[in-house]
This record gives C-alpha cells, structure tokens and sequence, in this order.
C-alpha cells in the first residue's frame, strides 16, 4: 500500500512538473542565431550567412507587446549594400506562417519533392539552385502567432485581452501598421536603410504587402522598388457578381485540361492555346450574358450554356443546372465525379477520394494535407538542425488569429497611390493556372483595375505558370519563376544617378 501511494505521489510530481513547464514554455523576446553556408545558385558559387532570431513589436510607452520570428539570408562578402536589394518575404493566410515561400521558393534550401511537387519520404530538404539569393538578401517574417512568432504577456504577467489582441495584430490595417513598425527596427538593425528594397507576398501576404508598400513610404519613409504578388487576393479590388462567376471559367478551363476533360478540338492545343481562346469568350461574350440575368434570350442562354460546358469539361445539364453560375466547391465536386475523384482547391492538379461520389462539395483538400505533411517535419528540421534554432515552443504552420477584422481594406489602391508617389515602385504578379483558390483570371483581372488611368502601366506585369497556388513547387516552374523574380528585381533597380521623377 506504501509502495502505491509513494508511485502515486510520484507520479503526481512529475505531471505537476510537467504541467509548470508546458505553462511556462515561452519563446526569447529578443535573440538570434547566426549560421554559416555555402550554395552553388544560378551557377555561382555562393557563401552566406544566415540570421534567425525573434525581434520586438513595442508599443508607444516601449513595451514589447508580441515578438516576431524571422529568418535572414545574407550572401557574404559584399562590400557595399547599398546596392544589394533586400528581399522581404511573407505568406498569408491570414495566419500562415513564412513558411512556403521560405522553404520551396526563393530560399536557398528547398522541400524535398518529385519534379511534378508532390512529396516524397523521408521528408527532407535539398538545396535550391534557382534561389534569387544570387542577386538579393532575402528575410523571411512569421507574423504574430505564426510559425515561432507569439504575442507577449503584459506588466502584470497576465496575457492581453481577445479584444486588445485583434486591435493590435489581427486585422487588415493593424496587421499592416505594426509590421511597418517592426520592418522599420529590422532595416535599422540591420543598417539597410539605403539598399533597395522589394516586397514579396504569397495569397493574404499580397493584402499585407500592397499596404506595406504604402505605409513603409508613408508612415517610415521608406522607399520601396518592387511589390510581387504571388497568387495574390483581391487586394480590396471588388469582383462581385456577373464579373466573379465569369472570370471562374478560364480556370475551370485550365483544371479540365489538365485532367484532359475536354472534347478533343480543345485538349489536342497546348493548354496557353485554350486559354487564350476561353479568356476571350469570357470578356466578350460570357460577361455579357450573365449580366442580363434572368432576362437573356432563350437562344442565347442555349448558346452559352454550350460553350460553357465545352470550355469548363461538365455536361450542359450541370450548367443549366447551376444558371450558368457554377460554384467552385460544385465544379472540384463534378469534373471527375464519373471516375471517383475531387479536384484540389488550392491546386487541382491533387486528386481526393470521398466517402460518397453524391454531393456538392469535396470531403477534404488532397493538396492541403500533402503540403502540411511535408512542409511540418521539414521546417522544424531545418531550423533546429541546420539553423541551430532551438526552442520548445511548437512552430505554428497556421496560428490562432480569428477573428481577423477584414473591414476597410483599401490596400489596392494605396499600392496604386504608393506607386503614383514613387516614380521607382514596379509591381509583378506570379499565379498558376491550376490554383482554384485565387485563380489566375482575377489576378489578370486585379492587375488590369489596379491603375484605371493606364499611366502606369508599362509597370505591371503578369507571369503564369502551369501548377497551382504554390506554383513554385513544380520543379520547371521553380525554376521560371525565380528566374522572372530574378528579372524583376534587376530590371526594377534604377540607372546610375536615375531620379525619382516624372
């Protein structure tokens, strides 16, 4: 009986120790890590150093209120970087850690993948010979309670209230004022103040960028030299209605062709081919007849109702069905519905297996769960093994950030008034034609809406590619997009003692 109860009390101990040491398990309000590497990067030979660490966000009395983790990439022995860019990287989500884009992007070290994205085991990383470190250092921010970065405990030791929390961090225009704060700090730390500097964000890390392009020369002073935005949202630039459901169509194209859904005159031409052909169907006539509703004619409803099955690879019964208004949810549902298998949504190149073929919507997202086993083991490998960045607190892939106040988002147009007030500003949109998410007609679409006065076009550019969401996780189109990210920074650097004017 001793014996128990002393195994009891024991074992009472040790949960109460336990207990105390997950309560108190915190991440450094201020550190880093410096490492030393080597790569062989678009055929040059390349040593750098990499910093990761945690920096402060404070508050106007100077108390750090969240502290943000980061990871910088610094190519050595440069003498001068003033005229090395400085590449600043987020993901989105809204509450998506920099992972992605850290990890099978731009970085120097990349997912260990096959050719076509998909993961392979064990789980790993490989070196990335197309990284843009070549021509520019790169940091990679993890947003509050993103990957390592955490909001901090008041004064008193208690947390911030759910109320306090959201003003601070989880909204559109907070999230934008306290990363400017912060980007401000890293840039002086870091003594690059004069290097030009580029913003890249993927899907909600676009809304953040477009803003921080503003508010880094607004409010910091700080000029920037080029946005990219990768898979980008609307960026605050409406597409309702009529215009919402048209522009669905060249994707729904795209994914059909893929999974070679479509009548032979179209699946025998290259997919850019269809393409083009289905964008302008969709200006010229598919636009059009949503817009009359209700009241479009009986021989032009038959006529779209055809096209639109031909284009999109469903039955004209499932597209009389739906009023021509095809949701995405339905079309990842239908297109192979016959052979047993969903689309992905963010790329739908993944097939899934649902419980029943019947239904409206898939189970689940094949390319999400992929992802998310591959990117976990890889990352949290990479930054304790190779960076030496140890730590217990758990690296969030996505945080707790809801509800996320998306209301007054305006940062379309103050990327459009960023680039009016600097004559250097150039902006590049990157999307896969297979991303369902934010597909890449409404990126087309944004970029043609985001200057309606046309002056300053010749700024804006688009680059697709033929993967999903994460396009870079095809190897050929990891290759071309670093390649065009690579051509964008040079080409957005200006002439020797170029002004800044009009």
């Amino acid at each position: 009986m001793k014996l128990i109860k002393a195994l009891v009390l024991i074992v009472t101990f040790i949960s109460t120790v336990a207990s105390a040491t997950e309560n108190s398990r915190a991440i450094d309000v201020d550190s880093h890590i410096i490492t030393k590497h080597k790569a062989t990067i678009n055929n040059q030979k390349i040593n750098y150093t990499v910093n990761t660490g945690t920096q402060p966000v404070w508050n106007t009395q100077g108390h750090p209120i969240a502290t943000l983790h980061y990871t910088y990439y610094k190519k050595d022995k440069v003498k001068d970087d003033s005229k090395r860019p400085l590449l600043i990287s987020f993901n989105g989500g809204p509450g998506s850690a920099s992972v992605w884009m850290h990890i099978a992007y731009t970085g120097p070290r990349v997912l260990k993948i096959d050719n076509e994205g998909y993961p392979v085991q064990p789980y790993g990383l490989q070196d990335n010979p197309f990284s843009v470190l070549d021509v520019a250092d790169i940091v990679f921010v993890n947003p509050v309670n993103t990957g390592y970065s955490r909001v901090l405990p008041n004064k008193d030791g208690t947390m911030p209230s759910k109320a306090d929390q959201k003003k601070w961090f989880f909204g559109v225009n907070a999230d934008i004022k306290y990363l400017s704060e912060w980007l401000n700090t890293f840039v002086t730390r870091h003594n690059r103040f004069r290097s030009p500097k580029f913003l890249i964000g993927e899907s909600y890390g676009t809304t953040r960028v477009s803003g921080l392009a503003h508010a880094l020369q607004n409010q910091q002073w700080m000029y920037i030299n080029g946005v990219v935005l990768v898979s980008p949202t609307d960026i605050g630039i409406k597409r309702e209605g009529p215009m919402k459901t048209a522009n669905r169509l060249p994707y729904f194209a795209a994914a059909a062709w893929y999974h070679k859904a479509l009548e032979p005159s179209l699946q025998n031409k290259d997919l850019l081919e269809v393409l083009a052909e289905v964008e302008t169907y969709t200006i010229n006539q598919y636009l059009p007849a949503l817009a009359k509703g209700a009241f479009i004619g009986t021989k032009e409803k038959t006529s779209t109702i055809a096209q639109v099955a031909k284009y999109s690879g469903l039955s004209e019964k499932f597209v009389a069905q739906n009023n021509l208004d095809i949701p995405t949810d339905a079309f990842w549902k239908e297109l192979l519905r016959s052979k047993g298998f969903t689309l992905g949504r963010l790329d739908s190149r993944y097939l899934g297996i649902d419980k029943r073929d019947a239904g409206d919507s898939p189970d689940y997202w094949p390319e999400l769960t992929s992802w998310l086993h591959s990117f976990t083991p890889a990352i949290n490998y990479y930054l304790r093994e190779e960076l030496n960045y140890k730590t217990d607190v758990k690296y969030n892939m996505f945080g707790d950030v809801y509800p996320w106040d998306r209301s007054n988002n305006e940062t379309g147009e103050q990327l459009r008034l960023a680039m009016a007030q600097n004559p250097y500003l150039n902006v590049m949109i990157q999307a896969g034609y297979y991303d369902g998410a934010t597909n890449y007609f409404d990126a087309k679409y944004t970029l043609w809406q985001l200057d309606p006065s046309g002056k300053m076009r010749d700024r804006l550019s688009f680059k697709g590619y033929r993967s999903g969401h994460m396009m870079y996780l095809r190897r050929a189109d990891l290759k071309k997009s670093n390649q065009e990210l690579r051509e964008f920074i040079q080409s957005s650097l200006p002439n020797p003692d170029e002004a800044a004017k009009y």
